[in-house]
């Protein structure tokens, strides 16, 4: 189902619920949302549809990807960047960091671990840092 996007700030800021195997149909929304919105969005967390949950959605090289209760495990090589969000109007500053190690659970909430690097690993950091309440 596609979801209104929440522009609520005081929601956004809230940190997220740790997901568990009944949102797996959040995480469906949440691509069918993503997916809708693919002419001007390259990720989502779960709040921005306002579900308060440790789930991000996001475009990895040309196909999407969910990952459930992602944390960042190791990071190199930070940078400026500047970025906007369907949540927020405008553009706005962000530290980042060029390659990230990820551990997640999968929709069968298998442990995964990947490093990401480049443009994917940005847009990773800008939904983690939703699902920590961090308005950029």
């Amino acid at each position: 189902m596609i979801r209104d996007i929440c522009k609520d700030k005081v929601f956004l800021a809230q940190k997220a619920e740790p997901a568990t195997p009944d949102d797996v149909q959040v995480a469906a929304d949440l691509l069918e949302t993503l997916e809708h919105h693919k002419a001007g969005c390259v990720g989502m967390a779960a709040n921005m549809i306002g579900i308060n949950k440790r789930i991000i959605a996001f475009d990895n090289e040309g196909s999407y990807m969910v990952m459930f209760n992602p944390e960042i495990v190791k990071k190199s090589e930070p940078y400026d960047a500047e970025e906007g969000c369907l949540s927020l109007t405008g553009v706005r500053p962000a530290k980042r960091w060029k390659t990230i190690k990820v551990r997640w659970q999968n929709e069968k909430f298998q442990e995964r671990l990947k490093t990401f690097s480049g443009w994917t690993a940005q847009i990773i950091q800008h939904e983690i840092d939703h699902c920590e309440g961090i308005i950029i």
